[in-house]
């Protein structure tokens, strides 16, 4: 059997060839599978489990139609889609966990995480995370018209991309200590994470013990899926057109 993880998607209306291979990639790939785990920015902005369109729907329905073969999914937030909640769990059958979970996986303990709290070089952006994460500031935008939930939800999503043109990529980045200060504290060897968008495995030391860090690639020039079973795992992509890997 298999574990699939996918993170970083991005979903949008305005992208319908990422929805299409990710509607494919719940069709053909889940089947008889241990687990699904989606680690973060399944969508590029999520204002509200209220939010009901056509798009979102569909892929309501991807994931219920697996939930309800009795597979598990599991959903860790990202920085685009924190504001997930409780109503699209129960709608989807999506398990949601905190932030940072160690899983078993095969005989492995293994930390998962999106990946934004590991970018500490960047404190202009964790102080925005903390402002954002804060409950009382949720409890009050989600109680804001959706029109206008909408509305900052673009403005926040252009306000990023300008932005992160303007910042190095070593500053979005991991930063090595933070990644191996969480590892002693969560006592793995471990991690997969997503957000940074460099699929790649790293070797690293801890402590004398060999370590790996497993990071997902993003959705926006192909699908990117780590398929991980007994026998090892490799980081594999899909093309929006036809359905390939690597």
């Amino acid at each position: 059997m298999t574990t699939l993880f996918i993170a970083d998607l991005h979903l949008s209306a305005e992208r319908p060839d990422i929805t299409a291979c990710f509607l494919r990639f719940m069709a053909e790939e889940t089947h008889h599978i241990d687990a699904l785990y989606v680690l973060g920015d399944l969508f590029e902005m999520w204002i509200g489990d209220d939010e009901d369109s056509p798009f979102l729907q569909q892929v309501k329905q991807a994931f219920k139609t697996l939930t309800d073969t009795g597979t598990p999914c599991y959903f860790i937030h990202g920085n685009r889609d924190f504001l997930i909640g409780k109503r699209f769990s129960r709608e989807t059958g999506i398990i949601l966990l905190p932030e940072h979970t160690v899983v078993d996986l095969y005989g492995t303990p293994t930390l998962i995480l999106h990946g934004d709290t590991l970018c500490i070089g960047d404190p202009a952006y964790q102080r925005y995370r903390k402002k954002v994460h804060n409950p009382i500031i949720q409890w009050l935008f989600a109680r804001l018209p959706l029109s206008y939930r909408i509305k900052v939800g673009d403005k926040i999503r252009s306000n990023s991309g300008k932005n992160n043109k303007t910042k190095s990529q070593s500053i979005m980045d991991v930063t090595q200590e933070e990644v191996v200060r969480v590892m002693r504290d969560e006592n793995v060897t471990q991690m997969i994470h997503g957000h940074t968008h460099r699929p790649d495995i790293h070797d690293l030391d801890i402590d004398g013990i060999p370590a790996q860090r497993i990071v997902l690639g993003d959705w926006y020039d192909h699908g990117s899926v780590l398929v991980y079973n007994a026998e090892g795992y490799q980081l594999e992509t899909r093309n929006f057109n036809t359905p390939s890997s690597d």
